[in-house]
């Protein structure tokens, strides 16, 4: 692992998060070790299932597996998570059934769970960086509703935000910002900077490093190395402490990469220089962070039942989704308004009589 000064920039900040390296457990490692162990595996079943099609996309996480464990851990359970659409692991450990997110790519669902039921995860957003402006307005509302008689906002809760460097570069995004800065949400806006806006290269993007452009709105900038699950969570958590105690929102770029392509639609060998690819390989964070384990003395038997662990989950994952069937045909009209409506209604009853037209041989 890096020294404290390598793990975040500002260096001169380093000293504030210390105490929450400090207070973690050895059971901590072992759990941060483990889900990232896990959702690897989980994320290459997934992969091969869409190779197969059993899945209409798949969103790979590989290689991001640090910066996701690491801040997800350092949210507390009554806090909202807005994810982009690589978040699996997030998912995971805020309580999602990994298979809801299989469902949704297989394009059986309408969106996929219910957020007060898994966490107060909220569903996947395909559409760069409209979730930050989702995010930025919830945090809003949670200032209204707890807004003391003086008219100052005050609540136990905060949110994070995921987005990547592409999507940095989207109007939404930047308009997230300037509501955030200007009423001064209790929210933290966790850019996974990867290195690849799916085919444009960070460096086109943009000609300073992302965590600086937080001081143009008004909130703090930290940069990371995404890499190490450690710095994620110490710089997550103080930062989600200090949105909760009313100092505002804050801007975190974790310095990572995607190892595999944007997405399964996606060849990232017509753009990438392979050369690239290994430096970026040689720096993966599980292989890391097991040579930290190892130094602590952590034993093979932990790590051994880790990726039997891991592989189990996997199989069991492909086993549900193989298993996975269409919804009733009722759900696309029964969901379309809160309360029933004539035309909704007529159309449904429409579509019965077509097939049950079809029964019996007959046109």
């Amino acid at each position: 692992m890096l020294s404290p000064e390598g793990l975040f920039q500002p260096s001169d900040s380093a000293a504030e998060f210390l105490p929450y390296l400090d207070a973690l457990t050895e059971d901590d490692y072992r759990r941060f070790y483990r889900d990232m162990v896990v959702v690897r595996k989980f994320d290459r079943e997934a992969a091969n299932l869409q190779r197969q099609g059993q899945l209409a996309l798949w969103v790979p996480s590989h290689g991001q597996e640090a910066a996701q464990v690491g801040s997800a851990y350092a949210t507390r359970p009554q806090d909202h998570v807005f994810p982009s659409y690589r978040e699996h692991v997030v998912g995971m450990i805020r309580g999602l059934d990994v298979v809801d997110i299989l469902r949704m790519l297989r394009g059986v669902t309408l969106g996929g769970w219910k957020p007060e039921e898994h966490g107060n995860f909220h569903l996947y957003t395909l559409v760069l960086a409209s979730q930050t402006l989702h995010a930025t307005g919830y945090a809003m509302g949670m200032q209204l509703d707890g807004a003391t008689a003086t008219g100052q906002p005050e609540t136990d809760q905060a949110v994070i935000v995921y987005y990547g460097d592409g999507a940095s570069s989207q109007g939404d995004a930047n308009e997230a910002l300037v509501f955030a800065a200007s009423y001064q949400t209790p929210q933290v806006f966790f850019l996974q900077n990867n290195q690849w806006a799916i085919s444009v290269p960070v460096a086109r993007q943009s000609r300073t490093p992302l965590y600086l452009r937080a001081g143009g709105f008004g909130m703090p900038g930290t940069q990371i190395d995404g890499n190490d699950v450690l710095a994620s969570y110490a710089v997550t958590r103080k930062s989600m402490e200090d949105a909760r105690a009313g100092k505002g929102p804050s801007l975190i770029e974790a310095l990572t990469y995607r190892i595999g392509a944007h997405t399964t639609a996606d060849d990232p060998t017509k753009y990438r220089d392979p050369e690239e690819l290994a430096y970026w390989v040689a720096r993966d964070p599980i292989v890391r962070f097991r040579a930290y384990l190892q130094g602590r003395g952590v034993e093979q038997e932990f790590l051994d039942a880790v990726d039997e662990e891991a592989a189990d989950f996997a199989a069991d994952t492909r086993a549900r989704a193989l298993a996975i069937t269409g919804p009733e045909r009722a759900v696309i009209f029964d969901n379309v308004y809160a309360e029933p409506h004539a035309l909704v209604a007529e159309q449904k009853a429409w579509l019965e009589r077509y097939e049950a037209s079809f029964e019996g041989g007959s046109l």
